[in-house]
């Protein structure tokens, strides 16, 4: 039974070294002018850069097919250093550094990357599994910066207009504050970590939620402008590998998403819809126009049986916000077998938009005999021994494995109004259960994030109806031809 409680407000060991042989503050309305500490301008200096000064850190999961991605980019970083005959460089897997539940929100981790790393290197490069990466031109651009002065490197990310997952920062001007595309890989120089190791030991993290890292990361770096802004690297990239558009690029990503095997059959995904009497003229219609149609089984759960939908009374009455006795209401439900028996859940709100082909093709690279529990992760009081969740309105995707465990420990709700996603969260948590982050999910609508950064995805959701049309939304974003119905189509740079 869980006795803490999550905070009130809205959402919004072990280090294991690879070595190769080879060579918030966010202000809503702030305007303030994003100072620069560094002129955008650098000297190409002529000294050579060795691997041995670069550690390389792969913001890995603990999850299976997390692990082997992350995995096989150590192996090619590897296999790349030994062609060129030099000394090794130092890989690190991120879920592996620590039991530290926080570590994938990076500040925490800054004084052991301090402490341990400070003396004999220069860079540190953060690269997502996914990243590709050519190991001669990334060292040939890195060696163009002076490694003894703060360098904050990246692909610039910008709002197009102020976002409630950035907490509305810089809303008069918005484009002015850069942030990195995680995807094509970030650098810090040794120096700058130095620095903001030291800000992190003096000044404890005050942020409560952790929501969009790369953002959070470069506003804590820039640190009301006495800090560095980002430096955009025109060579850290996230067109696909191996094309014209990427031969100048010391980074890029696959040409195609993650398949690892037939997508999953609709009969193993059961489809659970929270809704409520006032909505169920203006939002379930929208999703028998869009997505329903892919779900073999679903089951929309309200305060109020309508025959017309159909919808069913889980004798949970509704709440205005946190919907916890619904939802685990419906674990109850799924794990009874009084509905198909299958191997996935998918518990959605009834704005949700979403991609089931998508969802398909990208849980076949999951084992449903683990307990998974996948979506988009968000975390709260991380850097105070917090935990990870699942964030409600992106769609939470559970193992059967997951709720049996889940259920078994006896986690449930302190209230029915509680946050249902951040409740599960501590549940995991308690267990030693992972919540396993997925970029394709959005807790937002398509216009809350930057277009470079939905330009190399194929979403599998987005969050919310507001100042939208929902239908011409997931039309543009989420609908797959019939030739195409995975929505496994070249992934292309805007």
């Amino acid at each position: 039974m869980l006795t803490n409680k999550p905070h009130a407000g809205n959402k919004v060991g072990r280090c294991v070294l690879f070595l190769s042989v080879v060579h918030i503050y966010c202000a809503a309305g702030n305007s303030e002018r994003v100072s620069q500490s560094q002129d955008d301008t650098h000297a190409v200096h002529s000294s050579q850069l060795d691997l041995r000064e670069i550690v390389f850190i792969i913001q890995s999961q603990s999850n299976s097919f997390h692990a082997r991605q992350a995995e096989k980019l150590r192996d090619h970083l590897v296999k790349q250093a030994v062609q060129l005959s030099q000394e090794p460089p130092v890989v690190l897997l991120l879920h592996s550094l620590s039991e530290n539940e926080g570590d994938w929100s990076i500040l925490p981790l800054l004084p052991y990357l301090s402490s341990s790393f400070g003396r004999n290197s220069s860079w540190i490069v953060f690269l997502e599994e996914e990243t590709k990466v050519k190991m001669t031109k990334l060292v040939q651009v890195l060696a163009k910066f002076d490694k003894s002065k703060d360098w904050f490197l990246g692909k610039p990310l910008h709002d197009q207009e102020s976002t409630i997952i950035h907490h509305y920062a810089f809303a008069e001007n918005p484009s002015i504050f850069k942030y990195p595309d995680f995807s094509a890989g970030w650098a810090l120089s040794v120096p700058l970590i130095a620095r903001l190791a030291n800000k992190v030991k003096d000044e404890p993290l005050k942020s409560d939620f952790t929501i969009d890292l790369k953002h959070e990361v470069a506003l804590y770096i820039w640190d009301n402008g006495r800090g560095p802004h980002l430096t955009a690297v025109p060579e850290l990239c996230t067109g696909p590998e191996d094309s014209l558009q990427t031969r100048h690029c010391a980074t890029s990503l696959s040409r195609e998403p993650p398949l690892c095997g037939a997508p999953v059959n609709k009969e193993e995904i059961f489809v659970a819809v929270k809704t409520c009497r006032k909505f169920h003229e203006e939002r379930v219609p929208v999703i028998k126009k869009t997505w329903e149609k892919d779900a073999l089984y679903i089951e929309y759960y309200s305060d109020h049986e309508d025959p017309s939908i159909p919808t069913i009374d889980l004798g949970i009455p509704n709440t205005e916000r946190g919907h916890c006795g619904k939802t685990f209401a419906i674990l109850r439900r799924f794990q009874s077998g009084n509905i198909p028996k299958t191997k996935w859940l998918l518990i959605v709100d009834d704005d949700t938009l979403i991609s089931l082909p998508r969802l398909q093709a990208l849980l076949s690279c999951y084992d449903p005999s683990e307990p998974v529990c996948l979506g988009e992760r968000y975390g709260y009081g991380l850097s105070q021994g917090g935990y990870s969740y699942i964030t409600g309105g992106g769609g939470m995707v559970f193992s059967k494995e997951a709720v049996d465990q889940l259920l078994k420990s006896g986690c449930k709700c302190y209230s029915n109004d509680a946050p249902d996603d951040m409740v599960l969260g501590m549940c995991l948590n308690a267990l030693g259960l992972p919540a396993t982050h997925s970029p394709l999910f959005h807790q937002a609508r398509p216009e809350d994030y930057s277009r470079d950064f939905l330009s190399h995805q194929l979403p599998i959701s987005f969050h919310k109806h507001w100042n939208i049309d929902p239908v011409a939304v997931f039309n543009k974003w989420l609908k797959d031809d019939t030739t195409n119905p995975a929505g496994l189509a070249k992934k292309t740079e805007l």
